[in-house]
Protein backbone atom coordinates (compact mmCIF):
# COMPACT_ATOMS: atom_id res chain seq x y z
CA UNK A 1 0.00 0.00 0.00
CA UNK A 2 2.59 1.85 0.56
CA UNK A 3 4.38 1.95 -2.48
CA UNK A 4 1.18 2.31 -4.53
CA UNK A 5 1.29 5.80 -2.55
CA UNK A 6 4.86 6.28 -3.25
CA UNK A 7 4.31 5.73 -7.14
CA UNK A 8 0.90 7.83 -7.17
CA UNK A 9 2.65 10.58 -5.72
CA UNK A 10 5.61 10.28 -7.69
CA UNK A 11 3.71 10.54 -10.94
CA UNK A 12 1.40 13.65 -9.29
CA UNK A 13 5.15 15.21 -9.06
CA UNK A 14 5.96 14.28 -12.66
CA UNK A 15 2.37 15.26 -14.08
CA UNK A 16 3.33 18.75 -12.21
CA UNK A 17 6.76 19.35 -13.97
CA UNK A 18 5.72 18.47 -17.22
CA UNK A 19 2.99 21.32 -16.71
CA UNK A 20 5.49 23.48 -15.90
CA UNK A 21 7.96 22.89 -18.38
CA UNK A 22 5.49 23.02 -21.06
CA UNK A 23 3.83 26.23 -19.60
CA UNK A 24 7.74 28.25 -19.11
CA UNK A 25 8.17 26.79 -22.90
CA UNK A 26 5.10 28.81 -24.48
CA UNK A 27 6.23 31.83 -21.87
CA UNK A 28 9.41 31.63 -23.87
CA UNK A 29 8.31 31.28 -27.64
CA UNK A 30 8.51 34.24 -30.01
CA UNK A 31 5.26 35.82 -30.88
CA UNK A 32 5.18 35.48 -34.37
CA UNK A 33 4.70 38.89 -36.42
CA UNK A 34 1.00 39.56 -37.54
CA UNK A 35 0.32 39.06 -41.61
CA UNK A 36 0.86 42.62 -43.09
CA UNK A 37 -0.88 43.74 -45.83
CA UNK A 38 -1.12 45.86 -48.01
CA UNK A 39 -4.78 48.26 -49.42
CA UNK A 40 -5.06 49.35 -52.73
CA UNK A 41 -8.23 51.35 -54.55
CA UNK A 42 -8.50 51.75 -57.89
CA UNK A 43 -11.00 54.96 -58.24
CA UNK A 44 -10.25 57.28 -60.92
CA UNK A 45 -12.28 60.59 -60.99
CA UNK A 46 -13.83 62.25 -63.86
CA UNK A 47 -12.15 65.62 -64.62
CA UNK A 48 -13.49 68.49 -67.18
CA UNK A 49 -16.52 69.56 -68.21
CA UNK A 50 -19.94 67.82 -68.15
CA UNK A 51 -22.46 66.98 -71.10
CA UNK A 52 -25.57 68.95 -71.92
CA UNK A 53 -28.34 66.41 -70.12
CA UNK A 54 -29.84 63.93 -72.70
CA UNK A 55 -32.64 62.95 -69.66
CA UNK A 56 -34.22 64.26 -66.82
CA UNK A 57 -34.47 60.83 -66.05
CA UNK A 58 -31.78 58.62 -63.48
CA UNK A 59 -30.04 55.68 -64.37
CA UNK A 60 -29.27 52.72 -61.62
CA UNK A 61 -26.28 50.86 -61.25
CA UNK A 62 -27.51 47.18 -61.41
CA UNK A 63 -25.66 43.65 -61.22
CA UNK A 64 -21.36 43.90 -61.06
CA UNK A 65 -19.71 40.53 -62.07
CA UNK A 66 -16.38 39.71 -62.18
CA UNK A 67 -14.77 36.99 -63.95
CA UNK A 68 -12.52 33.95 -61.82
CA UNK A 69 -9.81 34.31 -61.04
CA UNK A 70 -10.24 38.11 -60.65
CA UNK A 71 -12.78 38.20 -58.28
CA UNK A 72 -11.51 38.15 -55.17
CA UNK A 73 -9.57 41.20 -53.22
CA UNK A 74 -5.91 39.25 -53.98
CA UNK A 75 -4.21 41.29 -56.74
CA UNK A 76 -3.54 39.11 -59.49
CA UNK A 77 -0.34 38.49 -61.76
CA UNK A 78 -0.19 36.79 -65.04
CA UNK A 79 3.53 35.01 -65.15
CA UNK A 80 3.22 32.71 -68.21
CA UNK A 81 -0.03 31.98 -70.74
CA UNK A 82 -1.46 29.26 -67.90
CA UNK A 83 -0.22 30.51 -64.86
CA UNK A 84 -1.82 32.97 -62.75
CA UNK A 85 -1.24 34.13 -59.20
CA UNK A 86 -2.74 36.02 -56.50
CA UNK A 87 -0.93 37.76 -53.76
CA UNK A 88 -2.21 37.49 -50.27
CA UNK A 89 -0.14 40.71 -49.00
CA UNK A 90 -1.30 43.09 -51.47
CA UNK A 91 -5.25 43.49 -51.88
CA UNK A 92 -8.22 45.66 -53.37
CA UNK A 93 -9.46 47.66 -50.48
CA UNK A 94 -12.93 46.30 -51.96
CA UNK A 95 -13.79 43.44 -54.23
CA UNK A 96 -12.87 44.42 -58.07
CA UNK A 97 -16.42 44.36 -59.19
CA UNK A 98 -17.59 47.08 -56.22
CA UNK A 99 -14.68 49.19 -57.83
CA UNK A 100 -15.43 49.81 -60.57
CA UNK A 101 -19.11 49.84 -60.14
CA UNK A 102 -19.05 52.68 -57.64
CA UNK A 103 -16.32 54.27 -60.01
CA UNK A 104 -18.41 54.29 -62.79
CA UNK A 105 -21.68 55.40 -61.01
CA UNK A 106 -19.48 59.03 -59.50
CA UNK A 107 -17.79 59.13 -63.41
CA UNK A 108 -21.21 59.17 -64.26
CA UNK A 109 -22.84 61.53 -62.49
CA UNK A 110 -19.97 64.16 -62.89
CA UNK A 111 -20.89 63.52 -66.68
CA UNK A 112 -24.55 64.54 -65.97
CA UNK A 113 -25.79 62.81 -68.67
CA UNK A 114 -28.77 61.54 -66.85
CA UNK A 115 -30.44 63.55 -64.31
CA UNK A 116 -28.34 61.63 -61.86
CA UNK A 117 -26.86 58.13 -61.42
CA UNK A 118 -28.13 55.92 -58.85
CA UNK A 119 -26.35 53.00 -56.51
CA UNK A 120 -27.88 49.26 -56.79
CA UNK A 121 -28.75 49.53 -53.27
CA UNK A 122 -31.13 52.61 -53.99
CA UNK A 123 -34.64 52.26 -53.27
CA UNK A 124 -35.74 54.54 -56.86
CA UNK A 125 -37.32 53.02 -59.59
CA UNK A 126 -34.92 53.12 -62.79
CA UNK A 127 -36.09 53.02 -66.24
CA UNK A 128 -32.58 52.65 -67.45
CA UNK A 129 -30.19 50.18 -65.76
CA UNK A 130 -26.65 49.69 -66.47
CA UNK A 131 -24.85 46.70 -65.47
CA UNK A 132 -21.39 45.82 -65.28
CA UNK A 133 -19.03 42.82 -66.01
CA UNK A 134 -14.94 42.90 -65.35
CA UNK A 135 -13.63 40.58 -67.77
CA UNK A 136 -10.09 40.47 -66.73
CA UNK A 137 -8.14 42.47 -64.13
CA UNK A 138 -4.87 41.57 -63.42
CA UNK A 139 -0.71 42.60 -64.04
CA UNK A 140 0.45 40.63 -66.85
CA UNK A 141 3.78 40.15 -66.48
CA UNK A 142 4.46 37.65 -69.46
CA UNK A 143 6.62 40.09 -71.63
CA UNK A 144 6.85 43.69 -70.03
CA UNK A 145 4.40 44.82 -66.68
CA UNK A 146 1.24 45.92 -68.05
CA UNK A 147 -2.40 46.62 -66.12
CA UNK A 148 -4.87 44.89 -68.23
CA UNK A 149 -8.71 45.92 -67.30
CA UNK A 150 -11.19 44.81 -69.42
CA UNK A 151 -15.03 45.48 -68.73
CA UNK A 152 -18.28 45.02 -70.31
CA UNK A 153 -21.39 47.06 -69.90
CA UNK A 154 -25.03 46.55 -70.53
CA UNK A 155 -27.68 49.12 -70.83
CA UNK A 156 -31.24 47.98 -70.35
CA UNK A 157 -34.77 49.49 -70.07
CA UNK A 158 -37.03 48.71 -67.31
CA UNK A 159 -39.90 47.06 -69.49
CA UNK A 160 -41.56 43.72 -69.28
CA UNK A 161 -43.27 44.12 -71.89
CA UNK A 162 -39.90 44.48 -74.19
CA UNK A 163 -38.89 41.32 -76.27
CA UNK A 164 -35.29 42.87 -76.00
CA UNK A 165 -35.07 45.40 -73.15
CA UNK A 166 -30.88 45.73 -74.10
CA UNK A 167 -30.30 49.60 -75.22
CA UNK A 168 -26.58 49.10 -75.79
CA UNK A 169 -24.25 46.17 -75.08
CA UNK A 170 -20.25 47.63 -75.22
CA UNK A 171 -17.08 46.44 -74.58
CA UNK A 172 -13.63 47.43 -73.93
CA UNK A 173 -10.16 46.44 -73.12
CA UNK A 174 -7.06 48.60 -72.00
CA UNK A 175 -3.69 47.37 -71.28
CA UNK A 176 -1.33 50.29 -69.46
CA UNK A 177 2.75 49.87 -69.52
CA UNK A 178 3.84 49.85 -65.96
CA UNK A 179 6.97 51.48 -64.89
CA UNK A 180 7.83 48.62 -62.46
CA UNK A 181 6.53 45.50 -60.95
CA UNK A 182 5.67 47.01 -57.66
CA UNK A 183 1.87 46.37 -56.21
CA UNK A 184 1.71 50.24 -56.28
CA UNK A 185 2.55 50.55 -60.00
CA UNK A 186 -0.01 47.55 -60.60
CA UNK A 187 -2.57 49.43 -58.83
CA UNK A 188 -1.93 52.90 -60.66
CA UNK A 189 -2.25 51.41 -64.07
CA UNK A 190 -5.22 49.63 -63.71
CA UNK A 191 -6.66 53.13 -62.35
CA UNK A 192 -5.57 54.53 -65.66
CA UNK A 193 -6.82 51.91 -67.91
CA UNK A 194 -10.05 51.94 -66.04
CA UNK A 195 -10.91 56.00 -66.73
CA UNK A 196 -9.53 55.44 -70.25
CA UNK A 197 -12.60 52.84 -70.57
CA UNK A 198 -14.83 55.15 -68.65
CA UNK A 199 -14.22 58.01 -71.00
CA UNK A 200 -14.67 56.15 -74.07
CA UNK A 201 -17.99 54.60 -72.93
CA UNK A 202 -19.60 57.90 -71.86
CA UNK A 203 -19.42 59.01 -75.39
CA UNK A 204 -21.43 56.07 -76.45
CA UNK A 205 -23.78 56.28 -73.55
CA UNK A 206 -24.10 59.73 -74.17
CA UNK A 207 -25.08 58.48 -77.75
CA UNK A 208 -27.56 56.46 -76.29
CA UNK A 209 -29.15 58.65 -74.30
CA UNK A 210 -30.02 60.77 -76.92
CA UNK A 211 -32.73 58.11 -78.37
CA UNK A 212 -33.38 55.95 -75.36
CA UNK A 213 -37.21 54.29 -75.49
CA UNK A 214 -39.91 55.52 -73.77
CA UNK A 215 -40.16 54.95 -69.91
CA UNK A 216 -42.10 52.43 -68.57
CA UNK A 217 -46.09 53.54 -68.60
CA UNK A 218 -45.33 56.08 -71.01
Amino acid sequence: MKIQTMKTSRFIQFSVFVLLVASLSACSLPKRPALETSSWMVAPERSGSAYKSRSDLWLKMGSATTTPPFDGRSLVYRLSDQRYEKDFYNIYSVLPNEMVSNATRQWLNNAQIFSMTVGQGNSFFPYYVLQTSVEEFYGDYRVRPEAVVTVEFFLTATDPKKHNPVIGKNRFTKRIALKDNTPQALALGQQEALAQILKEYEVVLYGYAGNLPPPLGQ
